[in-house]
């Protein structure tokens, strides 16, 4: 009997903990929220000074898998991706305003090639802004330009509780309207979502799974994406290896 209400007593305590955690974190800002998902994703605020490199594959229904290399020196603004996909492999070499482009380890392109595979400085430039901002999350919601709402929510998604986090840029950053969802007790990004005209329930939600720690930040390792709409599968982005330069 003494046992019983011991653990009884046990059990009670610790959920009321649990309770009281979560109640306090709805009591939090934005910002707040924000700052805590940046402790545990990068608590040494490494991102600002990452020197990097990341092998990335990406599984799509239909289709090849796409095998990614990523070599980022944010201090130094340097950017190179070297992408393998069935028999090419595009070379792209970003360094502040200059652009480098190969194609097989030429940088003589015909125009046939450059069209169909799109090989361009512009697509370079985007997908340098594509990774950096996706593998710099959530730390990069403290770029300027950036708007953090006030007001954080409670919201169930796929049967998960979470903390969320709705942010909007300025219009000559970004138009589109993103929901981050946060782990309410570790404050761990698992899930965001964005869409370009919300009364539609366009765009589309990214499924985080598992942790890679390169440089000392805690990077989602696997990204599964899926239409808001219908909830179909899109594609996974697996980051498969992380190292610094």
């Amino acid at each position: 009997m003494q046992i019983s209400k011991t653990l009884g007593f046990s059990l009670s305590f610790f959920l009321c903990i649990i309770v009281n955690q979560l109640g306090n974190s709805q009591d939090i800002s934005g910002t707040d929220l924000l700052e805590r998902a940046i402790q545990f994703h990068d608590k040494e605020g490494n991102w600002k000074k990452f020197k990097g490199k990341l092998a990335i594959t990406m599984n799509t229904p239909n289709s090849s898998d796409r095998h990614s290399i990523l070599f980022m020196d944010l201090p130094a603004e340097y950017f190179k991706s070297t992408v393998r996909k069935d028999n090419n492999t595009i070379e792209s070499i970003l360094v502040k305003d200059s652009c480098l482009l190969k194609l097989n380890g030429s940088t003589v392109i015909s125009k046939k090639y450059r069209d169909s595979l799109r090989i361009t400085c512009d697509r370079a430039k985007m997908m340098k802004n594509y990774y950096t901002y996706l593998y710099g999350l959530p730390m990069k919601l403290k770029d300027p330009g950036t708007i953090i709402a006030p007001e954080v929510r409670k919201k169930s998604f796929k049967g998960t509780e979470y903390l969320v986090l709705k942010v909007n840029y300025d219009e000559e950053v970004g138009k589109d309207t993103w929901y981050f969802y946060f782990d309410p007790l570790t404050y761990a990004m698992e899930v965001y979502q964005f869409f370009h005209d919300e009364s539609k329930n366009d765009g589309e939600y990214i499924l985080l799974d598992d942790i890679l720690e390169v440089n000392g930040i805690k990077m989602p390792k696997t990204r599964a994406w899926y239409y808001n709409k219908n909830d179909k599968y899109l594609g996974t982005d697996i980051l498969t290896k992380g190292s610094a330069l």
